[in-house]
């Protein structure tokens, strides 16, 4: 009998809750749009400030606006009246929590705030509150009840107002054009972004996979040679065993265009010199970029003396996780 009224009461709870968050839809408008728009157009950081309950939720909050492209930080109002109030700047805009509105710790902000001329988006539960009449746009997260039985622990109100945060981190995410590949170079440790720590080293072929032929070879040998290996691409080494060039599939393709005789074609005739390339120490993630910067699927690596020992592909850096 004793479960079955713990289990009646947990899912009451849940109910209060989930009731909560969905109220919160009737409330989404105007000044949801406003303060969008404030927060997206925002030169500087968004501080987001709140006492206690409110407090641990605005840092969720923060945390999670920074990860998805949206610099915040949570200042701890009572800590703010001590100095902490100078990292607010002119260019700031500041997100401040209060169910009540009346927040005392947080209304000590006000003065610092309204002198600085910085833009404030009030969330509370009070829309005639000190909090409300000074904040430049409230967003209203008001609930019912809490599910406290007592009616008095913040649970259904902190719920809502978590979720209101996580509402307009999710639309700025979508008005920023946020990637998946911006959000995995935020989160290189998390299971998605695990690819981001490859260093080339990691991923690059190397020994006998490595297409490699000289300056004075016959274009028609180096075809056979970037035939077998299957990366689209050869690197072209001089006398001294240096990088000099390289010939990729669309060289070929050039070439056949340009000339008709092609027995008597030596290679450093019609390779690609300055050819780019990475170190073995880099990042997969800098592999990426020079490949989508210059279009490319392929790209040498070299030694400090500029000797190639190894090939990174896309379809390693796919594999990978990294692309």
């Amino acid at each position: 009998m004793l479960m079955k009224t713990i289990n009646d009461l947990a899912k009451e709870v849940l109910d209060i809750e989930a009731n909560s968050i969905l109220r919160l839809k009737n409330n989404i408008g105007e000044d949801f749009d406003r303060a969008v728009d404030i927060l997206y157009n925002c030169k500087g950081r968004v501080i987001i400030t709140g006492m206690g309950k409110s407090g641990l939720i605005g840092r969720k909050i923060a945390a999670t606006l920074t990860s998805t492209g949206t610099p915040s930080y949570f200042l701890h109002p009572a800590e703010s009246t001590h100095g902490d109030s100078g990292i607010i700047t002119r260019n700031d805009v500041v997100i401040a929590i209060s169910n009540s509105g009346e927040t005392q710790e947080l209304l000590n902000l006000l003065p610092l705030i309204k002198r600085f001329g910085v833009q404030m988006i009030g969330m509370t539960g009070k829309l005639n509150s000190t909090l409300a009449n000074a904040s430049d746009v409230v967003l209203d997260i008001s609930v019912e009840r809490e599910a406290c039985p007592l009616n008095k622990a913040p649970t259904a109100s902190t719920t809502a107002t978590l979720a209101m945060g996580d509402a307009l981190a999710v639309c700025l995410l979508e008005k920023r054009g946020f990637s998946e590949e911006d959000f995995l170079v935020f989160h290189p440790s998390g299971a998605l972004g695990k690819g981001f720590l490859y260093r080339v080293e990691d991923l690059m072929l190397t020994g006998d996979r490595l297409p490699i032929v000289h300056e004075n070879d016959s274009f028609v040998d180096v075809i056979e040679t970037i035939s077998s290996h299957k990366l689209g691409m050869a690197m072209i080494v001089d006398a001294s065993g240096k990088l000099s060039g390289v010939l990729t599939d669309g060289d070929i393709r050039r070439t056949l265009l340009k000339h008709n005789n092609i027995q008597s074609l030596v290679i450093k005739d019609v390779m690609t010199v300055n050819p780019k390339h990475i170190s073995k120490s880099d990042y997969g993630a800098s592999a990426l970029n020079l490949m989508e910067k210059y279009s490319i699927t392929a790209l040498a690596v070299v030694d400090e003396t500029n000797k190639p020992i190894g090939v990174i592909h896309i379809h390693d850096l796919l594999k990978a996780g990294v692309a």
